[in-house]
C-alpha cells in the first residue's frame, strides 16, 4: 500500500486524470462482462431446455414427409414424390444421430433408443417397397407399404409419449432455470450497485486528493493577502506533480517576501541609526564649533590678537602682518568651510599648524610644539576638528602657561601606524590629570568640578563624534601621570 501510494504522489497530474478514468472505466466494462456472460449462459441453458423436444419434433415432421413421399411414390410413382422420398430420407438419417443408441436403464433413453432402431427398420422397409415398386411387384410393395404404415403409427406413438414425457422434464427444468434466472439478476444487479457506488467512492477520493491541494494553495493565498506574509507557515508538499512544483514555487515565493520584508525592515533600522548618528555628529560639531568661537572670538583674545598684529605691523612692516592674519584667516576658514566634512590627517595637521602659529606670535614664540609625522598616513580619513582640540586642550591645560610666567612646557603631535592602525598622538609635559577624570573621559561621562568640566569639553566631543562616525571601531587610550604629562592616542582603522 504504500508502494502504491509513493508511486501515485509522484504520479504527474495528468496520469493521476487518466488512471482514475482508466479504473472506473475497466471496472464498468468488467460489471458490463460479467452481466452480458451470465445473461448469455442463462439464454443458452433456456435453449438446451427444449432442445430435446425441438428435436423429436423435427423427426416426427422428417418421418412425416417421408411416408407422404413414399404412398405418393407408390400411387403415381412420380419421380418428384421419389426425389422428396430420398431427400427427407437423408435429413431423418442426420437427425437420427442426436438420438440415444447404447443400452441404458433410463427410460427417456431407452425410448429414444427404440425409435431409432424403429426408424431405421422403417427406412429399410420403405426401400423394400419402393424397389418393388420399381420392380412392379404389386403384391410385396402393398404388403411393405402396409408394414410401413404400422411402423409410422408405432413411431408416431413413441414420438409422442417421449415428447410428453421430456416435456414435463423440461418444464421443471424451466422452472429450477427461471429461479437461477431471477437470483444471478439480483446478483448481477447487486454487483453493478457495488461497483457503481465504488467507482463513485474511487472517483471522489481521487479528484479530492488531486483538488485538495489546489484548493489548500489557495486559502494560503487569501491568508497571505488577509495578514502579514511573516505570520504564514509554508505549505508541505506531499506530491512530486504539477501541484507539487506550483506549491514549492509558492513556499519559494513565501520565503522571498519574507526575506525581502526583513531586508526592508533592517534597512529601516540601519538608515534611522545612520540619520541618528549624522544628527549626533552633526550636534557635537556645532557644539565643537561653538565653544570653540565662544573660547577664542572673546573681547580679550581678540584684543590681544589684535594688539600683536598691530605691533608687528610697526616693527616689521607688513610681510609677517600679512602672513599672520593669513594663518588667521586659514584658521577660521577651517572651521566655517570643513562643517561636518570628512578630511584628511593632513588637512587637520595644516590647521594645527596655523593655530600654532597664532600661538606663536601672540606669546611671542613660547610655544613649543613639536610633530613627529609618518608621511605614508597623511591621506587617511578623518572627521574634521578631531586633532586641533587635543593640541588645545594639552596647550591649555598640558603645559605650563606662559602667560603666568610658568616654565615652557613642550607639546608633540605624533603620527605612527601600529598593528594595521593609524594612530594619532598628542602628549604633553604638564601637570597631568586624575585617575577618576581618565576614567569618566574614557567612559563617555561628564566630569565633575567646573574646572574639570572645561578639561573635558575637547575630550568628550573628540571621543563622541569618533565613536559615531566609525561606529565604535577607533580606539581611544589617554595615559596621564600627575605631574608627568598626559598623552591622549586615537587609532584610527586604515580602511
Amino acid at each position: 500500500m504504500r508502494k502504491v501510494n509513493h508511486y501515485f504522489k509522484n504520479l504527474k497530474l495528468r496520469h493521476k486524470l487518466v488512471l482514475v478514468f482508466l479504473l472506473t472505466s475497466l471496472a464498468s466494462l468488467g460489471i458490463n462482462i460479467f452481466v452480458y456472460a451470465n445473461l448469455n449462459v442463462a439464454l443458452g441453458k433456456m435453449d438446451a431446455v427444449y432442445s430435446s423436444n425441438i428435436s423429436l419434433n423435427n423427426i416426427s415432421d422428417s418421418l412425416e414427409k417421408i411416408h407422404m413421399s413414399l404412398t405418393g411414390f407408390l400411387e403415381t410413382k412420380g419421380t418428384d414424390e421419389l426425389e422428396a422420398y430420398y431427400k427427407y430420407s437423408q435429413e431423418i438419417t442426420r437427425q437420427l444421430y442426436d438420438l440415444n443408441n447404447t443400452a441404458t436403464d433410463n427410460t427417456s433413453k431407452l425410448t429414444e433408443r427404440n425409435i431409432r432402431k424403429m426408424t431405421d427398420s422403417y427406412l429399410s422397409v420403405a426401400e423394400a417397397a419402393v424397389a418393388a415398386k420399381r420392380g412392379r411387384k404389386i403384391m410385396e410393395y402393398t404388403r411393405r407399404y402396409e408394414e410401413c404404415q404400422e411402423l409410422y403409427n408405432y413411431l408416431n406413438v413413441y414420438i409422442y409419449s417421449l415428447n410428453n414425457e421430456q416435456f414435463k422434464n423440461n418444464s421443471e427444468n424451466y422452472k429450477e432455470l427461471m429461479r437461477s434466472m431471477q437470483l444471478s439478476e439480483v446478483l448481477c444487479l447487486s454487483i453493478f450497485a457495488i461497483v457503481s457506488v465504488l467507482n463513485i467512492l474511487l472517483i471522489i477520493i481521487m479528484t479530492g486528493r488531486i483538488t485538495m491541494p489546489l484548493t489548500t494553495l489557495s486559502e494560503k493565498a487569501n491568508e497571505i493577502s488577509d495578514k502579514s506574509p511573516e505570520k504564514v507557515e509554508p505549505l508541505e508538499v506531499r506530491y512530486n506533480d504539477e501541484i507539487g512544483t506550483v506549491t514549492k514555487a509558492f513556499n519559494q515565493m513565501l520565503m522571498s517576501i519574507k526575506e525581502y520584508i526583513r531586508r526592508i525592515r533592517a534597512q529601516m533600522v540601519t538608515e534611522s541609526a545612520m540619520k541618528e548618528k549624522s544628527l549626533l555628529m552633526e550636534n557635537h560639531l556645532k557644539d565643537a564649533q561653538l565653544k570653540y568661537l565662544q573660547a577664542q572670538i572673546n573681547p580679550h583674545f581678540l584684543f590681544n590678537t589684535l594688539n600683536a598684529g598691530a605691533q608687528l605691523a610697526m616693527m616689521e612692516g607688513a610681510d609677517r602682518t600679512n602672513e599672520y592674519i593669513r594663518n588667521m584667516a586659514d584658521f577660521f576658514r577651517y572651521n566655517v568651510k570643513k562643517d561636518n566634512e570628512v578630511v584628511t590627517v593632513s588637512e587637520e595637521i595644516g590647521l594645527v599648524d596655523s593655530y600654532i602659529y597664532i600661538l606663536n606670535v601672540r606669546f611671542s614664540g613660547d610655544i613649543r610644539f613639536r610633530k613627529v609625522i609618518d608621511e605614508t598616513l597623511l591621506n587617511v580619513r578623518v572627521p574634521s576638528m578631531i586633532i586641533q582640540p587635543l593640541v588645545e586642550n594639552s596647550i591649555k591645560y598640558g603645559a605650563p602657561d606662559p602667560e603666568n610666567g610658568g616654565e615652557r612646557g613642550e607639546v608633540v603631535l605624533s603620527l605612527y601606524k601600529k598593528d594595521d592602525m593609524a594612530c594619532i598622538e598628542v602628549s604633553d609635559n604638564g601637570p597631568g590629570m586624575p585617575r577618576e577624570m581618565v576614567e569618566k573621559i574614557l567612559a563617555r561621562e561628564s566630569v565633575g568640578t567646573d574646572q574639570d568640566e572645561t578639561k573635558g569639553i575637547g575630550l568628550n566631543n573628540v571621543i563622541s563624534r569618533l565613536d559615531l562616525f566609525y561606529d565604535g571601531g577607533e580606539g581611544v587610550d589617554i595615559i596621564s601621570t600627575e605631574g608627568e604629562g598626559t598623552r591622549i592616542i586615537i587609532k584610527i582603522p586604515m580602511e
